[in-house]
């Protein structure tokens, strides 16, 4: 079993990337491939994630061409040229992956079997299958989970779907089956959430109208094949951010090319209430995504109550958030994240039992956690914790030992290549102590 050891160090610089946008370089493989022509896919994700997407679609027949890790040509076979995979499709720990294919493979004319890790086989699937089958598709699970079978051969119609719960996976498969739909598709969503499949659809050149929370999707008799330049992750900068924030030198760290989509980055909203500085510089666009380059200084953090409109948009970043927390002055009060609890692992539970071998006095709440901070001197013991097989735990423990007395062993880490392909070089660039073995 792979395993972090990360020792105390008290100061990171320097200026870096970090990999392709995650949520982006999915969508990217599934909408060339169903687009007439070839797209050219520029800063793509090599994770282990992504490329279970990249399997799958060479599987249902898509020739993709990786001219190297990060540049991809896909040449599209239009609406209707999927093809059976003759096997079932496996997306590792791949959830995005898993939800958005049941989209798109719900209205084939072929039926499809979607299976994962131990991990994903676990994660709750009927919040897609529900709305697929009031379109008309035939999706089943397994007591709410995967396997994920899809009878093929229906023909779907357009609804107006309301979200009981903001989600963007959710969002873009009803999105993705809307394409094979008669009539438009509506969904609508009690809060914001990620956007990335609304910008590449409208990019691909589907008529895709935004109203506030209302998104709603025409049919389109084809899609354009498209030159996209994926952005570095905003959730893969989120652990360098709270790293800079703990312990970043003159003249601060610089991370480049991140994306900030204005659904993405409702971590920076946070940690600036909480006193951090951190400057965005060059902003520009990248295709339909915005991009920038952030300047982050050591700053003295105090806690606060996160506010709950910014739930929704900060989910995958709220590990390395409570860490940050543990190093703020006064206490830090996140609910409303009961997401947390249905991730690759229960998050809530695995940073509490990490919190509880690092000595981090701290409340684990339903659907969120109480932390008491500690701004003067170590925030953390040395110790072990258990990152339960999830990445972005693995990470926030490795950043914590930015504020830490003694070494952090970090267990069972081996899924950080699912979002983050060199993690532990490009940490210890910036002057992390750490290592993997």
């Amino acid at each position: 079993m792979r395993a972090f050891e990360a020792r105390p160090v008290h100061e990171v610089s320097g200026v870096i990337e970090v990999p392709g946008d995650k949520s982006i370089s999915h969508r990217s493989l599934m909408l060339s491939g169903i687009a007439t022509g070839t797209s050219e896919v520029t800063g793509f994700l090599p994770s282990e994630d992504c490329l279970a997407s990249l399997a799958a679609m060479r599987a249902l027949g898509v020739q993709i061409e990786q001219r190297s890790a990060t540049h991809v040509l896909v040449r599209g076979v239009g609406l209707g040229g999927l093809r059976p995979a003759g096997r079932a499709l496996d997306m590792g720990n791949a959830g995005t992956a898993m939800r958005l294919f049941t989209g798109l493979l719900a209205a084939q004319a072929f039926g499809s079997e979607l299976v994962g890790d131990a991990s994903l086989m676990k994660r709750p699937m009927e919040r897609v299958a529900k709305p697929l089958r009031e379109m008309g598709a035939d999706v089943r699970t397994t007591g709410g989970t995967p396997p994920v079978l899809l009878a093929g051969g229906c023909a779907l119609h357009g609804i107006e779907y309301r979200m009981p719960v903001a989600s963007a996976q959710v969002k873009s498969a009803i999105l993705l089956a809307g394409l094979y739909a008669e009539g438009p598709t509506t969904v609508v969503s009690p809060a914001v959430s990620r956007d990335h499949s609304e910008r590449m659809l409208s990019s691909f050149g589907a008529r895709v109208d935004v109203d506030g929370l209302r998104i709603r999707v025409e049919p389109p008799r084809e899609l354009a094949a498209q030159r996209l330049e994926v952005p570095g992750d905003f959730s893969s900068a989120a652990f360098l951010i709270v790293a800079g924030l703990l312990g970043a030198g003159r003249p601060g760290l610089t991370i480049r090319n991140v994306g900030m989509n204005p659904s993405r980055v409702g971590l920076l909203e946070i940690l600036r209430a909480m006193g951090a500085r951190i400057d965005v510089e060059n902003a520009r666009h990248c295709g339909a995504e915005p991009v920038a380059d952030l300047r982050v200084y050591a700053s003295p953090l105090r806690g606060i109550e996160v506010p709950a409109a910014l739930v929704p948009l900060t989910i995958d970043e709220f590990p390395v958030l409570f860490v940050a927390a543990a190093g703020a002055a006064g206490e830090t009060t996140i609910t409303g994240a009961g997401e947390l609890r249905v991730k690759e692992s229960d998050r809530i539970a695995a940073m509490s039992a990490g919190f509880r071998a690092l000595g981090v006095v701290h409340e684990a709440l339903p659907d969120g956690m109480r932390i008491a901070g500690k701004p003067d001197g170590p925030a953390f013991t040395g110790g072990e914790v258990d990152s339960c097989g999830d990445h972005r735990i693995a990470m926030a423990f490795a950043v914590a030992s930015l504020r830490a007395a003694g070494t952090i062993h970090i267990r069972d880490v081996a899924n950080v290549a699912t979002s983050f392909p060199g993690f532990v070089g490009l940490a210890r660039h910036v002057g992390f102590d750490l290592d993997e073995r």
